[in-house]
């Protein structure tokens, strides 16, 4: 715990045998209450490797039903279990798991709803390795809504985010793509329901083991990101109704 609130780290994985079980003992364990490891559906050993580190809940999803659905499986787990911070870690080692503590800190402490991990800040995503094509294209995205949004970030495409309770409870999350588009869907989110939201630097390490999708899905994702913010947009000018984004989601007392 945390100031009293209980700490959930939640891990949503595929095809992660290789680097799951270094990530988990990475891990700040000390702060951690629950650890939970979501697996859509491997191809590989990854829900026997989960199952064999201490303490961990395994779930297995029968079929690969997506990236966002798995995040889903992970919050409602989280939930259950009484979690009152949760903190998503991807289980490739591709961001730095001890920055938990952080990150967490600054929701327990309640100083923002939720925090994302930004591997813009400074110089760590270049000097990471993370390749130039999508350096330029999340450069590129992130001015684009920082622009078009009211809340400057300095990267709306971190898989690495921590959130209160509260948020998880309010936002209409199964309104989310099952896929990769969800993390930036539920960022906008937390903006338009008017939720707090900080930010700190964190290294990054592209390796060989590291997860990452294909030039295609980038391609589909970067469009999925256009469309969002323009959904946005339309709801909050009251062109189009979102039910993603609609007003009447308002924000709960913490």
């Amino acid at each position: 715990m945390i100031n009293g609130q209980k700490i959930v780290v939640v891990m949503p994985a595929y095809n992660a045998e290789q680097t799951l079980e270094k990530t988990f003992n990475a891990l700040p364990h000390e702060v951690i209450d629950h650890v939970i490891v979501v697996d859509d559906a491997s191809d590989d050993h990854t829900a026997e490797v989960a199952r064999k580190l201490e303490g961990v809940h395994v779930i297995r999803h029968s079929s690969n039903m997506g990236y966002g659905a798995n995040q889903k499986t992970c919050y409602s787990k989280a939930l259950e279990l009484g979690g009152d911070v949760v903190v998503m870690v991807h289980p490739d080692y591709q961001y730095e798991p001890r920055l938990v503590t952080a990150m967490a800190s600054m929701i327990a402490q309640g100083v923002y709803d939720a925090v994302i991990a930004s591997r813009i800040l400074g110089t760590g995503a270049l000097a990471g390795g993370m390749p130039l094509y999508k350096y330029i294209a999340n450069r590129l995205l992130t001015a684009y809504q920082n622009f078009l949004i009211p809340f400057k970030l300095s990267e709306y495409h971190s898989g690495y985010r921590a959130f209160s309770r509260a948020v998880l409870e309010n936002l209409p999350l199964e309104e989310n793509s099952d896929d990769f588009i969800f993390d930036n869907q539920m960022l906008v989110q937390v903006i338009a329901h008017g939720f707090s939201m900080g930010e700190l630097s964190c290294p990054t390490r592209y390796m060989k083991d590291s997860s990452s999708i294909s030039l295609a899905r980038s391609i589909k994702y970067g469009l999925g990101v256009l469309l969002t913010t323009l959904e946005y947009k339309f709801s909050q000018f009251g062109i189009r109704k979102s039910e993603r984004f609609a007003r009447e989601q308002r924000r709960a007392q913490r």
